[in-house]
């Protein structure tokens, strides 16, 4: 039986991915090494905030087939790659994924086939790193073969732009390359942006998060001095959102999470440092800014109590919201994670609470109301549509929002 697409990585990527692959009416494999993965999908369950279980059951009766089978990926058209790409210890991308999977793609690489590198990673990976392993199988890249880069650009929780909507940018190897992945993408997704080459567009994806990095910390940066000067600066952002032009919002926070903000931009930095011998001093400065985020949350939850005479060692804390995004269940780089552990510490006595997280490092409360009241101290860290945060400060002995969510005058803004 021969497919449409292979997609490899069946996680916040793959799955959307072949969700829309799915409803174009094509023929979708998806390959993963986890047994538990390919077994749940099989199943009808999902591991992903963005699809439903039933999202997942819905896929399986259109033709989904999730496999541990290698050897069914040379009866597919297309292989897109869409592998976890984690900071390595030398703050470069973990590629030992990609590798893998583009070894599997090798072993089965069939004349025609297209393959796409969707995981992001720093400029020139897919034609100094993929294309070798591919060529492996005596194929030529360009020539026997099709290769090409496509940034993923999900959002997890988005509830406007997801995969079937958001612009597909693609880059090929040649101008060949590139007209057969657009084709692709076009088969399911409206609007197809080429890039020059393979360079451009992963470079593009790793932009697209240096800009966001830089402006997140642009602004934790300014609430420390706005504390400090007794400036409200959720009004000041308010304020100047106002313009019409030449001004986006950004927000402060306790930290930045996710995959995308906290580590992306550190590969473009790892790039630039290793191949040119300088910094990327914008890059690098926004990320120890916005690394130190929850160890400042923490000294201010710490001065709130000790203003009251009271010390953080020994005292009961409660977190909201222990997600790197409100809405969703995702953990990843989350900043509560170090914020707790700041807090631990000090010596102050943590539970949590969220509606998304069964689990978590710390001692979980079901009773949001009661836990908020009998709490020396509650610190929004993710605020999370099931909060009423206006009546839970009310509520709570001290308040410290660090969203801005609050508006009434019990809360301690950041």
């Amino acid at each position: 039986m021969s497919h449409d697409v292979v997609i490899l990585g069946l996680g916040y990527v793959g799955l959307p991915l072949a969700q829309q692959a799915i409803r174009a009416g094509m023929s979708v494999l998806g390959f993963d090494v986890s047994a538990v993965v390919v077994d749940s999908l099989a199943a009808g369950l999902s591991h992903v905030d963005d699809l439903s279980d039933a999202d997942v059951a819905r896929m399986v009766d259109g033709g989904f087939r999730p496999t541990m089978d290698e050897t069914l990926i040379g009866t597919a058209a297309t292989a897109v790659i869409c592998v976890p790409t984690p900071l390595s210890d030398e703050h470069g991308p973990d590629l030992r994924a990609v590798v893998g999977a583009t070894e599997a793609v090798a072993r089965h690489l069939r004349p025609g086939m297209l393959v796409v590198l969707e995981s992001t990673t720093y400029p020139g990976t897919t034609d100094d790193v993929v294309r070798p392993l591919l060529e492996q199988s005596g194929l030529v890249a360009g020539v026997d073969f099709h290769l090409a880069f496509s940034p993923e650009r999900i959002d997890p929780g988005n509830e406007h732009y997801g995969a079937h909507n958001t612009p597909k940018v693609v880059g090929g190897l040649t101008p060949d390359c590139t007209d057969r992945a657009a084709a692709f993408y076009g088969r399911f997704v409206p609007t197809v942006v080429r890039t020059r080459g393979t360079r451009e567009a992963e470079t593009a994806k790793l932009l697209e998060n240096t800009y966001r990095h830089v402006n997140i910390a642009l602004v934790n940066e300014m609430a420390r001095f706005c504390h400090e000067l007794d400036i409200d600066l959720w009004d000041v952002i308010h304020a100047a959102s106002t313009k019409p032009f030449g001004f986006q919002a950004f927000f402060p926070g306790p930290g930045v999470g996710g995959h995308c903000i906290p580590i992306d931009p550190n590969y473009l930095s790892h790039n630039v440092r290793s191949k040119l011998g300088y910094p990327f001093r914008f890059v690098e400065l926004a990320q120890e800014i916005n690394a130190t985020m929850p160890a400042y949350v923490a000294r201010r939850a710490q001065n709130l109590l000790n203003s009251d005479g009271e010390a953080v060692h020994g005292a009961r804390i409660l977190l909201l919201g222990v997600t790197y995004k409100a809405n969703i269940a995702d953990q990843r780089e989350s900043p509560a994670t170090p914020l707790a552990r700041h807090l631990i510490s000090l010596g102050a006595r943590l539970s949590y609470h969220d509606p998304h997280v069964p689990e978590w490092m710390v001692p979980r409360t079901a009773d949001l109301e009661g836990a908020t009241a009998a709490a020396d101290l509650v610190i929004l860290v993710q605020n999370h549509r099931e909060y009423d945060v206006d009546r839970l400060a009310r509520m709570a002995k001290r308040f410290f929002d660090t969203r801005g969510a609050t508006t009434v005058g019990e809360a301690h803004r950041l």
